[in-house]
C-alpha cells in the first residue's frame, strides 16, 4: 500500500481514499499522507450505536495528525445509513464473522439447516454483544429494524412494526425471532434497518468538525439495499431549515468549496469570474429528500431503491441547463467536460 499510494508523492498530484476497516487505523492512514504529502480522505466515518466513542477519538486522531501538517479528511454522512434486505440476501450480516458460514451457503440446503443450528445462532448472538469489530450489524442494530414488507399473506398483520417487539411478545432474543420467522416462511420478508448515525446529537458533532467532508452515498454500488444520493439534500431541508444547528452558508460551503478544494478540483466551488458555472437552483423552504421508494427500471425488471429530490428547481453544467423544475431537460447536449487537470 505504501508503494502505491508513493506514486501520489512522485507526481506530486492526486488524493488517496478509502473505506476505513479493521487495520487501516487513523495513525496508519498518517503515515501514507505524511510519505507521499498528499490529502488522505477516510470514508465512513458514522457514528456505530456499537462503539459511540470511537468516531470521536477517530476524529481526535485526524486532528493531532493535521496539527503535525498530514491532511486528512474524515467523510461523513448527514442521516443515519440504513438498508433493507431480507434473509434470503441479508447483506447487513455478511460483515459478521459468524454468519460467514451462512454467506458461504446462500441457495443451498445448508442455509436453512444453519438457521436452525443452536450453535450458528449463538455464534451469532455472542459476536454482535461486542464491540471489536467497527461498523458491522450488532444487538444495537435491532432498535430501530421495523417490517417493511411480506410476500407471505399471514404475515401481512407485522408489517411496520419493529423487530425487537415482534420478539419481546413472543418471549425472544431478536436474533433467534429473526431466524425463526424467516424459516417459518418469511425468508423473502423485507425489513427496513438504520444501522449507522442514529444519534442525531452525534451526527451534528460530525457535521461541524472542520476536518470533515460529506459523502455522496454508495452511488448505486448496493442500489437493491439502499439509496443514500440525498446526502447533501438533508443537509440543506433536514439541519439547516428544520433543526437550524447549520446555517445556510456553512451548508453550501460545505457542498461546494470544501468539497471542491480537498479534492483538489480546479475552477468549481465558488461563484467567482473564470470559473465552471456548475450550479444548482433550490427552494429553501422545501429542499430535502423525498420519500424512498422502489422503481423497477433495471434489466429484466430489476429494482433499485430511489429517493427522489424535493425543492430542487434547476441544475446547470458549465453554464447549460440540465435539470428544471420538472426533471432532466431533454436535448440539452453534453455540456460537461471530463476533469483531468488536478493542481497540487
Amino acid at each position: 500500500m505504501m508503494t502505491l499510494t508513493g506514486t501520489l508523492g512522485e507526481k506530486r498530484k492526486g488524493v488517496f481514499m478509502l473505506t476505513k476497516g479493521m487495520t487501516s487505523t487513523v495513525p496508519w492512514l498518517e503515515e501514507i499522507a505524511g510519505r507521499n504529502g498528499r490529502p488522505v480522505m477516510i470514508c465512513a466515518m458514522f457514528s456505530d450505536p456499537n462503539d459511540p466513542e470511537r468516531v470521536v477519538r477517530e476524529f481526535g486522531e485526524i486532528a493531532a495528525a493535521r496539527k503535525r501538517g498530514r491532511e486528512l479528511w474524515g467523510q461523513v454522512a448527514s442521516y443515519p445509513l440504513g438498508m433493507e434486505f431480507s434473509l434470503a440476501l441479508p447483506y447487513p450480516l455478511h460483515a459478521m464473522i459468524a454468519w460467514r458460514p451462512a454467506m458461504e451457503s446462500i441457495g443451498t440446503p445448508r442455509y436453512r439447516e444453519l438457521f436452525a443450528d443452536k450453535s450458528f445462532r449463538e455464534a451469532v448472538k455472542a459476536e454482535a454483544l461486542t464491540t471489536s469489530v467497527p461498523v458491522r450489524f450488532s444487538y444495537h442494530s435491532f432498535r430501530q429494524m421495523r417490517v417493511q414488507e411480506v410476500t407471505d399473506p399471514k404475515f401481512k398483520p407485522l408489517v411496520g412494526k419493529l423487530v425487537p417487539d415482534l420478539a419481546k411478545e413472543s418471549g425472544q432474543d431478536p436474533f433467534d425471532w429473526l431466524l425463526d420467522h424467516a424459516l417459518a416462511g418469511g425468508m423473502e420478508t423485507v425489513f427496513d434497518c438504520k444501522l449507522f448515525n442514529i444519534d442525531d446529537d452525534r451526527v451534528h458533532e460530525l457535521l461541524v468538525n472542520p476536518y470533515a467532508a460529506l459523502g455522496l452515498g454508495d452511488a448505486g454500488a448496493h442500489l437493491s439495499f439502499l439509496c443514500d444520493a440525498g446526502f447533501g439534500l438533508h443537509l440543506l431541508g433536514y439541519w439547516v431549515r428544520e433543526r437550524g444547528e447549520l446555517t445556510l452558508e456553512q451548508a453550501v460551503q460545505m457542498l461546494t468549496s470544501r468539497a471542491a478544494d480537498a479534492y483538489r478540483i480546479a475552477d468549481r466551488g465558488r461563484l467567482v469570474p473564470g470559473a465552471h458555472a456548475d450550479l444548482m437552483m433550490f427552494d429553501p423552504d422545501t429542499v430535502g429528500r423525498g420519500e424512498k421508494t422502489r422503481v423497477s427500471d433495471l434489466p429484466a425488471g430489476a429494482y433499485r431503491v430511489d429517493m427522489p429530490p424535493t425543492g430542487v428547481l434547476g441544475v446547470w453544467v458549465n453554464g447549460k441547463r440540465v435539470v428544471d423544475n420538472l426533471g432532466p431537460v431533454a436535448d440539452c447536449g453534453k455540456p460537461g467536460t471530463l476533469i483531468r487537470n488536478f493542481p497540487a
